[in-house]
């Protein structure tokens, strides 16, 4: 597994820690890196994981309202606990990172892949799809690293960027 899958995997499990202990950002990656971090992780992807959970959490109304608008007749407090921070967590990534938007969904399903259900990816990827549609229109990326580049950061991750969203 490529180190920045592995920083959005601790991210994701700052996230569920904050979400079921209702922690502050500070606390809970205060707390995941004490006890629980990954030793192997290097430095430059701890960053990136501490940065992904901190902003994701700071900035939790803004992205839940972007994903409620997209999930119909679903609210967020009742979505699964792993499959709203998943969404949380590639929204946040969409506004706030580099990567391309495509990237970061692929990212969000293998993770789901992990640990979640089948039918979990399925609501997970249609949701980001609209998502990232919306936010293709109103504000396209720029200044992000190509999917070559961000693939070769991660070589893990699926050669078609693309393979997972549906037109």
């Amino acid at each position: 597994m490529g180190s920045r899958r592995k920083a959005r995997e601790c991210a994701l499990q700052m996230l569920f820690a904050a979400d079921v202990a209702e922690m502050t950002a500070d606390e809970v990656v205060r707390s995941y890196w004490a006890e629980l971090g990954d030793a192997d992780l290097d430095e430059t992807a701890r960053e990136f994981s501490t940065r992904l959970a901190a902003g994701t959490l700071s900035n939790l109304e803004l992205l839940d309202e972007r994903i409620r608008s997209r999930a119909e007749h679903w609210r967020i407090s009742r979505m699964a606990v792993v499959d709203r921070n998943i969404l949380r967590l590639a929204v946040y990534e969409f506004l706030h990172e580099p990567t391309p938007r495509t990237v970061a969904i692929n990212e969000a399903l293998e993770i789901a892949r992990r640990f979640s259900t089948y039918e979990a990816t399925q609501f997970i990827n249609g949701i980001l799809d609209a998502i990232k549609r919306d936010l293709d229109e109103q504000q396209p990326q720029q200044h992000v690293l190509s999917e070559t580049e961000e693939i070769e950061a991660e070589p893990d991750a699926a050669a078609d960027t693309d393979a997972n969203v549906p037109e």
